[in-house]
């Protein structure tokens, strides 16, 4: 691989695949857009594709959510059921991850989406994505803080109860066994 953030013919045929299939199979997320368009798009953008593999590896189960009106990107969200195994127990951000003296968790939320270029969902986000069915049942995920809450030391994350989305806060610091991070990437 030319590049840390390349993907090899190989695994670029195989992640295409997976993202195919997924697709295929939930249509309802992405009504009006053709497969052909899509792949045509992350096969000329290859650094998006790793972004997508990384998702995928980390058990985030990207899929394409819709596309931008005004951009023509298309927008790719995690779509696990649960805040992706592979990236809980983290704390929201470095300033967080740097302020705990003790019991310091493995890495932080938004260094490890920049690590895979991609971005943590916003609420906004967050809650379309509750639009194509339930997630975050019994787990949590980070969502991008407004700096205002982020300045005062805490940070915010979402999950869904009782049939609602629920926004709570809580220190940056923190980070929990159940709670994750969803990200969101444009092509």
């Amino acid at each position: 691989m030319a590049s840390k953030k390349m993907i090899s013919e190989k695994e670029g045929a195989q992640i295409l695949k997976v993202l195919k299939s997924r697709f295929e199979k939930h249509r309802n997320r992405h009504n009006g857009i053709e497969w052909s368009a899509v792949q045509a798009r992350l096969e000329a953008n290859r650094e998006k594709l790793w972004s997508l593999q990384q998702m995928e590896a980390t058990g985030g189960e990207p899929d394409v959510v819709g596309q931008d009106k005004k951009t023509g990107e298309y927008l790719f969200y995690d779509c696990s059921v649960e805040s992706p195994k592979g990236r809980r127990s983290l704390c929201y951000d470095r300033e967080a991850l740097d302020s705990r003296k003790e019991f310091k968790p493995a890495n932080n939320a938004v260094d490890r989406a920049a690590a895979m270029g991609i971005e943590l969902l916003t609420e906004e986000q967050y809650r379309m994505l509750q639009e194509f069915g339930k997630f975050d049942l019994k787990t949590s995920s980070w969502i991008l803080t407004p700096a205002p809450i982020r300045k005062l030391g805490g940070a915010i994350f979402a999950d869904f109860r009782y049939d609602h989305v629920f926004i709570y806060h809580n220190g940056a610091s923190s980070y929990y066994a159940a709670r994750g991070f969803r990200g969101a990437l444009r092509v």
